[in-house]
């Protein structure tokens, strides 16, 4: 009998932001989970915005090519009381977007709403409940920070269940 080989997987998931985004990745082999990095990309408000653009592409595709990814899941944007801070985000996760089309790499995206309610069951959790659950999910020893990258952690367990559920709906 032919052994079957381990299913693994591997996704990138990211927080967008202009001055901190969060970024982590987590293989998924045989249904069990590591988490193979996290952390933030951080920009210069000293530098032009353009060029903070630039360097948030740049760091990604290092990343990409690091890690090799099999999909990138994104944050949607959500309401913004600050429009200014709005449009600068929603250029910052056009980056994000274009970064993974360049990259033939699949997107998932994701509201606050359904990462909430995926990762803890609740979708008005908040944000250190969140946290939490992360921390359980991924049997990690302490709560990631910074929150941007925990943020991005459960954005990528989000597509991982949704992808879970998925497969098992298949016929």
């Amino acid at each position: 009998m032919k052994k079957k080989s381990p299913k693994i997987f591997t996704i990138l998931g990211v927080d967008p932001g202009f001055a901190t985004t969060g970024f982590a990745l987590i293989k998924e082999k045989n249904k069990d989970l590591e988490v193979l990095d996290y952390g933030i990309i951080t920009t210069s408000n000293k530098q032009a915005f353009s060029e903070r653009l630039k360097y948030l592409h740049k760091a990604l595709n290092k990343i990409i090519k690091k890690y090799k990814p099999q999909t990138i899941a994104v944050e949607q944007l959500y309401f913004c009381k600050n429009v200014k801070t709005a449009l600068n985000v929603g250029q910052a996760r056009g980056v994000i977007l274009l970064t993974a089309i360049l990259n033939k790499l699949p997107l998932a995206e994701f509201t606050p709403l359904q990462i909430k309610q995926a990762v803890c069951g609740y979708g008005q959790a908040d944000k250190r409940q969140v946290q939490n659950m992360v921390k359980i999910l991924l049997q990690l020893k302490k709560v990631p920070q910074p929150d941007d990258a925990a943020d991005a952690l459960a954005i990528a367990l989000t597509y991982l269940q949704s992808k879970n559920f998925l497969d098992k709906t298949k016929p």
